[in-house]
């Protein structure tokens, strides 16, 4: 056996310039189909820890994948709000332990704005449920005072101390400023790799305040409000977009959506965080595994590739062959050669696939975080990577069985005078 790896490990040298482009094909196949299952497995962790200390989640009565779009990662819009009285009723529930509002609808220079209470830095978890940390400042504590995010702050060039302003809705106009109410900001958050990095925090009485002099989406003609003067008003909320809520025994997780589903005040949804999301991955799991396909389409051809190289230079190796034939080389030995061959160039090539990939998210890790906010794990392959790699070196090996079938049969035939 070790005089016949020798002589593949020759054989395929002498043939190096051809086999290296199949090897190269087969490293860029490997790298799709891997890095496709990284990329979908990590999107899938970033978002179930995006908030990872909550049992339910509550807003109006809409889609459970809607209400999770907008209330945990700050994607598209609420069709409806609830009210805040209904929010303190749900805070007093006997089987709540804590609760925390949720405001959005404003912006600043693309990042989302969200109003709500100082318990969102106490409550709020991420990840394996690691609290909230600040790299500066503290939270905010008065009015006109904003917590934003890694993202916001590496960005924009933001740090504790400076002045800005949000905007009206998307802020796609000037006017929509809120230009007579700035805001400082106070506090900026460690990086999470959740929603979290790309939003600005501030309370719901400084949203209170900077909305009086303001209906349906517009100022009021000459009934401007001074920041000093809004302070003075009374600033309690009267709608929110969402509530997290944290339950005292995650047991009553079911009998409080129910009971939340049978609100009498006005129509209320709760939704579980994973199940939501499960739903979610239902929506976009033929699109994942679309990607896929494609990613195995890749990799046949470039398996195919393989089983051409071999078999177009059996023709210049039909002299070899017989000679080995002649030494003693039976024929299965000649077709464990090529299948050997055929193994070795496939393990070659899946091995620099996954050193690219493995370089890739050293080099582009970090980037990724920053720009995307999802973080991509360097670790060993998981389950579901080992099983695609196995296939592609199962198919490599398979491969090589014609061209080395085909040699079984002209050695046979050839002898040491092979036709030309």
């Amino acid at each position: 056996m070790k005089a016949l790896f020798t002589l593949a490990v020759r054989s395929a040298w002498n043939r190096r310039f051809a086999l290296a482009l199949v090897v190269a094909s087969i490293a860029l196949s490997t790298l799709l189909l891997v890095g496709i299952e990284r990329i979908r497995q990590d999107v899938r962790e970033n978002f179930s820890q995006a908030v990872s200390g909550t049992d339910l989640v509550v807003g109006a009565r809409t889609g459970p994948v809607q209400l999770l779009l907008y209330a945990v990662f700050r994607i598209g819009n609420a069709t409806n709000t609830m009210r805040w009285t209904s929010a303190q009723a749900l805070a007093q529930h006997r089987a709540v332990a804590w609760m925390v509002p949720i405001a959005l609808g404003d912006s600043h220079r693309g990042f989302a704005v969200m109003g709500t209470s100082p318990d969102y830095f106490a409550h709020f978890r991420h990840g394996q449920r690691e609290p909230l940390r600040l790299a500066q400042g503290r939270a905010f504590e008065g009015l006109y005072e904003a917590v934003i995010g890694s993202q916001v702050a590496q960005r924009l060039g933001y740090r504790t101390g400076q002045r800005i302003v949000l905007s009206h809705g998307d802020g796609a106009f000037a006017a929509n400023d809120h230009a007579d109410k700035p805001f400082t900001i106070v506090g900026v958050l460690s990086p999470t790799g959740t929603p979290v990095d790309r939003t600005l925090h501030i309370d719901l009485r400084s949203l209170q305040a900077i909305h009086l002099d303001w209906v349906a989406g517009a100022p009021l003609p000459g009934q401007s409000l001074t920041a000093d003067e809004a302070a003075q008003r009374d600033l309690t909320p009267r709608t929110l977009t969402a509530v997290l809520l944290g339950l005292k025994n995650r047991a009553a997780v079911f009998s409080v959506q129910r009971e939340v589903a049978n609100f009498r005040d006005e129509p209320l949804l709760a939704i579980l965080p994973g199940v939501a999301l499960d739903e979610l991955w239902d929506v976009v799991a033929l699109g994942e595994r679309g990607l896929l396909a494609m990613s195995a389409l890749v990799a046949v051809v470039s398996l195919a590739g393989l089983v051409a190289v071999i078999v177009a230079g059996l023709n210049e190796r039909r002299r070899e062959l017989a000679i080995l034939r002649a030494v003693g080389a039976g024929p299965r030995q000649v077709l464990a050669l090529l299948a050997l061959e055929g193994g070795m160039v496939t393990l070659l090539g899946v091995l620099l696939g996954l050193a690219i990939g493995a370089l890739a998210l050293a080099m582009l890790g970090g980037w990724a975080q920053a720009r995307y906010g999802i973080a991509f794990g360097l670790g060993p392959p998981s389950a579901a990577e080992w099983q695609w790699l196995g296939a592609v070196l199962g198919g490599g090996w398979m491969a090589s069985l014609l061209p080395g079938w085909r040699a079984y049969r002209l050695s046979l035939a050839d002898g040491l005078s092979p036709r030309i």
